[in-house]
């Protein structure tokens, strides 16, 4: 089974999750939300913990921008369940008593996880990699991350990128090397020759460095 790419719809399935059965993705795009779908090789896995700690403690910050965590692991949901409770005892960082509120999928077939291409035989036939899914209210993936199952994520990168992508659709524009909200973004480029000589003319709120590199200033 071919891995679902950037641009196409999302592969739809029902599940049994922490939070009680779901249709994916619909349950969440029916209501506007963007979808942030991420897998776990397994519970009770220290990378894992890490993870899932950081993201329900600052869960709240990708609920402000209008994102739905989902997350998955090739386990049962009693396993799910455990793991989940332990989590809430442990302390780490500046985190504690942490309440995972968001769906986690129970996948003990791996059936999901193949839909979306999360098992890699080069590091486990029976463990999902680290992957990342950004999907938008139109069930469309916008972005896919994998890493390997030694590796955590960066959770910053992953609020920063939504961000990015909802400005891009916003207005219509694309967003430079780490670029953070306020900063400025870069106007598509010119089609013609006509266009190209307009750039170089323009002031105000926009600019340009040169006819193909120009910028919106949005502070």
């Amino acid at each position: 089974m071919q891995m679902p790419l950037i641009g196409d719809k999302c592969p739809e399935f029902e599940a049994m999750t922490t939070q009680g059965n779901i249709k994916f993705p619909q349950d969440f795009t029916s209501k506007g939300k963007w979808i942030i779908l991420f897998s776990h090789p397994a519970d009770f896995t220290p990378v894992c913990t890490t993870e899932f700690m950081t993201f329900a403690h600052r869960s709240k910050e990708l609920s402000d921008i209008n994102v739905q965590l989902v997350g998955l692991s090739v386990d049962s949901i009693s396993a799910h369940i455990a793991w989940l409770r332990r989590i809430k005892e442990l302390t780490w960082k500046d985190m504690k008593n942490v309440d995972v509120q968001f769906p986690l999928i129970e996948d003990i077939s791996m059936s999901v996880a193949n839909k979306f291409g999360m098992i890699m035989p080069g590091q486990s036939n029976t463990q999902a990699v680290r992957a990342v899914f950004i999907i938008d209210p139109n069930g469309i993936i916008r972005l896919i991350i994998y890493y390997p199952l030694s590796t955590g994520r960066n959770f910053d990168e992953i609020k920063r990128a939504v961000m990015a992508l909802q400005k891009a659709d916003k207005d219509k524009c694309a967003t430079p090397m780490d670029w953070k909200p306020g900063q400025d973004t870069i106007i598509p480029p010119p089609k013609t020759m006509s266009l190209a000589k307009e750039r170089m003319q323009l002031s105000g709120k926009q600019y340009c460095l040169d006819w193909f590199l120009c910028f919106n200033k949005e502070s």
